[in-house]
């Protein structure tokens, strides 16, 4: 946590990514305010920013999810289609049978001038079957038109949710661009000494916190990884130095979740996508019995993750302008743990 805001500052270009407006100009440091008030506005609009990016990427998967349904319903749409055109054929190849026969007649016209109507009646079975048919191919039209009808339904509005979802993407999009913008124009109020001052503060709070967890008897004793867990540790470690990007899961770039979804995806175990749906989702555990590749959940609203890796210590992207790093585990206020996987602990690492 060292330097972080310094870091930060030097690296504003990094934390507006998206930014399409031009960088704001640097405003005159504000000697009123004291450097623990900077840092909690400071942290504020972090906050703020990876609130509103959690909000956008579970937006992204709603709206990817939607996607597969519209294709779905298309491509049963287009079979109903087809269906009900080979329903449609059938129907008026037997209305032609029904009304026309080889000689010209229809079957009931031929059954009443027929030599011997005897015979005749003892073959009307083939006209009952043929009304049966008959029926059986209007059924069958009838209930491919409601299919068809419901189906065309159903991908409309399909099609509207995903729209609405797309319309919903792009205001949340607006929305982390300008939290970001926020965060620039703060920083760039700053002189080197205030944010120096910011960074040291906040790194005496982590440090406190992380002590009153030692003093608590808090923090985990050391416990093996499962096999899965101990590879999506892994995989979260060969990402260090890897920048921070709000909306981005790899394998360039992490904001929070996409980092724990990704080594989570490559050991074998595929979680959801967002802190809040990973903190839903997930089978919860008392801190006290955290084991390497738990993840360990950040502020009361669930907006901040990380991935546990033993010894008190988490690997994270934190926020915007940092890069993936190994952190206190009181990095950020405590909300629980979740631990993806159900295997059990093994000595094997």
């Amino acid at each position: 946590m060292s330097g972080m805001l310094l870091r930060m500052a030097c690296t504003a270009a990094v934390a507006a990514q998206a930014v399409l407006v031009p960088a704001p100009a640097a405003a005159a440091p504000d000697p009123q305010r004291s450097v623990p008030q900077l840092l909690t506005a400071l942290q504020q609009l972090y906050r703020q920013t990876e609130q509103a990016t959690e909000a956008y990427n579970a937006t992204a998967e709603q709206l990817g999810r939607q996607r597969a349904v519209v294709s779905r319903l298309d491509g049963e749409l287009a079979r109903a289609r087809l269906a009900l055109q080979d329903s449609r054929s059938d129907a008026g190849r037997l209305a032609r049978q029904q009304y026309q026969g080889a000689d010209g007649l229809g079957p009931y016209v031929r059954l009443l001038l027929s030599p011997d109507p005897q015979h005749a009646l003892d073959e009307g079975h083939v006209l009952g079957e043929l009304a049966r048919e008959r029926a059986r191919t209007v059924t069958r039209l009838t209930a491919t038109e409601r299919q068809r009808d419901a189906l065309a339904r159903a991908a409309r509005k399909a099609l509207d949710t995903q729209l609405t979802l797309a319309e919903q993407q792009q205001r949340q999009r607006d929305d982390v661009r300008a939290k970001l913008a926020g965060v620039e124009r703060m920083l760039a109020t700053l002189t080197p000494a205030q944010l120096a001052a910011v960074a040291a503060l906040e790194q005496r709070g982590v440090a406190a916190a992380q002590q009153k967890l030692t003093t608590a008897g808090a923090l985990p004793a050391d416990r093996p990884a499962s096999p899965e867990s101990a590879r999506a540790v892994r995989y979260a470690l060969d990402q260090l130095g890897k920048p921070y990007a709000w909306g981005a899961a790899g394998p360039d770039s992490y904001d929070c979740s996409g980092l724990t979804a990704r080594a989570w995806g490559q050991a074998g175990t595929p979680i959801p996508r967002t802190s809040q749906e990973q903190w839903r989702h997930l089978r919860r555990i008392p801190l006290g019995e955290l084991r390497p590749g738990d993840l360990v959940v950040y502020f009361p609203d669930a907006t901040h993750v990380a991935m546990y890796v033993g010894n008190g210590h988490v690997v994270q992207a934190p926020r915007p302008g940092q890069k993936v790093e190994v952190s206190p585990l009181a990095s950020y206020p405590l909300l629980g743990a979740v631990r993806p996987d159900q295997a059990p602990a093994t000595d094997a690492r």
